[in-house]
């Protein structure tokens, strides 16, 4: 059954003043869908100026579709639409199904949340709740076969609005938030009742389908007892992660096999294994995006920060494709920062908009009048003038520390927020600088 009835409107949004469109890790994978797919980032540019400007009207979502009127820089105003396929009734069963099974996953939903594990099971199943690339299909009076400054101003709203109502989602997949509760009840009924898992008794329809569902705090009902027991506290982790087994055999290998590198990466194996089981049963780890796959070239870097001295490390280093300089950067910047270090060291982007004010307005706060030092400015680079040290802006407005060494610039520490820190660092003098820098 789809609600084809079923159109909810919500009021246009004040300027956003700077801050980013999204904050829920739900609404930054909606602009990335828009992002990666769109292909004029000017009019991505365009879109962005027009969110921010209050340029975007009340937007109506339905069952594969929002629409809202969007004003033009000119003045003129555009009736601006984005289409996203609605899932099967079989899918919706299915999630149903698997929402329904966990009363966590329940509690979230009535918490305007979505859990990302949730989210993962159902993309397992072949269930996509969120778009991906191409999924957000633009449709604008204006003429634009791809995505103009109208849709793309329409879909930064919306990521907005996603961030305090994931049900809009929903019902731009098909559903309504009524119907969906009211199934989630079913099930629960179905299965046994107020004791088991589905919609919490405190949400259940109270004498006819117009009754509202909102009653008291699913996080209070959840903590009460009234879906499931208390699970018992989870084990501690091991110290550390296990020893994979010798195989020193004293039997010549086989050809192509090479024991020190299955050694290696038996140990590497293990020590990632031992990361995630950290992570996984760390405070707050189910309200965390998943974390982004790495590409082989990343693996590697992320294999030989592991064990740099490895025999392997020269293998190592053509799978990263760097040679053994190259990768011995990429490891310092690893050891640094992970991916994002990485990305520091070897991608140079134009600050400009909004993160260029940001970043000059600190570079002009960082130090006293006439202590300043003379910096050339290059893309994301700051260097000083005649000396060996340099400071580098992340897409995260951070700063980052480096310094030349034998010709090539090497990372020199981890990023903080000042670039006098952040300058410091890089020149080994770390007087001054903060604890928790």
């Amino acid at each position: 059954m789809t609600d084809s009835a079923e159109e909810r409107t919500f009021a246009a949004l004040p300027a956003p003043h700077g801050q980013g469109f999204a904050h829920t890790w739900w609404g930054r994978a909606w602009v990335k869908a828009l992002e990666d797919a769109a292909l004029d980032s000017q009019q991505l540019k365009a879109g962005r100026r027009l969110a921010r400007a209050g340029a975007v009207g009340a937007v109506s979502v339905r069952p594969g579709r929002i629409t809202a009127v969007v004003r033009d820089r000119d003045h003129s105003t555009h009736r601006a639409d984005v289409l996203l396929q609605e899932l099967a009734d079989e899918q919706w069963d299915r999630f149903l199904d698997m929402t329904a099974e966990r009363a966590g996953h329940v509690a979230a939903l009535l918490d305007r949340e979505i859990p990302a594990h949730l989210v993962e099971e159902a993309a397992d199943a072949g269930i996509d709740l969120l778009p991906g690339l191409g999924d957000l299909e633009a449709d604008c009076d204006c003429g634009a076969w791809d995505h103009c400054g109208h849709t793309s101003a329409l879909c930064y709203q919306m990521a907005r609005l996603l961030d305090h109502d994931p049900f809009a989602l929903l019902l731009l997949r098909g559903r309504a938030e009524r119907t969906l509760l009211d199934e989630l009840q079913r099930r629960g009924d179905r299965d046994g009742g107020a004791d088991a898992p589905g919609l919490p008794a405190g949400r259940r329809s109270q004498g006819g389908p117009d009754s509202p569902h909102r009653g008291e705090s699913a996080a209070e009902e959840y903590a009460a007892g009234d879906i499931l027991p208390p699970l018992p506290s989870l084990p501690a982790p091991p110290a550390g992660p296990g020893r994979p087994p010798s195989l020193e055999t004293g039997t010549a290998p086989a050809p192509g096999v090479d024991p020190a590198a299955l050694e290696f990466l038996a140990g590497a194996t293990a020590a990632e294994a031992y990361r995630l089981l950290v992570r996984a049963v760390a405070p707050g780890h189910g309200s965390q995006p998943p974390e982004e796959e790495l590409t082989p070239e990343q693996d590697a870097v992320r294999l030989a920060a592991a064990a740099p001295d490895a025999p392997v490390a020269e293998r190592l280093a053509l799978g990263s494709g760097r040679d053994q300089r190259g990768l011995t950067l990429a490891v310092r910047a690893w050891q640094a920062g992970g991916v994002a270090a990485l990305s520091v060291l070897e991608d140079e982007w134009t600050v400009e908009g909004d993160a260029l004010a940001r970043a000059r307005a600190a570079l002009a706060s960082a130090w006293d009048e006439g202590e300043r030092p003379s910096l050339v400015e290059s893309r994301n680079r700051w260097t000083v003038a005649g000396a060996p040290v340099q400071i580098r802006l992340g897409r995260d407005d951070r700063w980052w520390p480096y310094r030349e060494e034998s010709g090539r610039w090497t990372p020199s520490g981890q990023p903080v927020g000042d670039p006098a820190t952040a300058l410091a660092l890089a020149a080994g003098d770390r007087h001054g600088v903060p604890s928790d820098a």
